[in-house]
């Protein structure tokens, strides 16, 4: 089953995989962007080897999508997807997170 078959994982996967203050920025840069974004403009606080690991773990969860894009890759975000298996869960938490909505 190839990552875009895969459907979003059981709720607390899903929760956990958005606990970690790394993956939730992850997510919530995608969500900001509303595009595909370059895996280096995902992360600037842990290494390659340490983002590579936080990608899985998001990817796992069916939050996000890894499209091949030359030699690197391009990450979306799966809103439309967890929306649908857990309405209002994702946006909530991403407005949570999301210093540009803060009062």
């Amino acid at each position: 089953m190839t990552t875009a078959d895969a459907g979003v994982a059981d709720l607390h996967t899903v929760l956990n995989a958005l606990a970690d203050p790394v993956r939730l920025e992850m997510a919530r840069r995608l969500h900001d962007a509303g595009q595909s974004l370059a895996c280096t403009a995902l992360y600037d606080t842990v290494g390659k080897a340490t983002a590579s690991h936080h990608f899985k773990i998001l990817r796992e969860a069916g939050i996000i999508e890894r499209h091949a894009a030359g030699q690197g890759a391009m990450f979306s975000l799966r809103d439309t997807d967890v929306e649908a298996t857990y309405p209002g869960l994702l946006t909530a938490v991403l407005s949570a997170a999301n210093p540009l909505l803060a009062p």
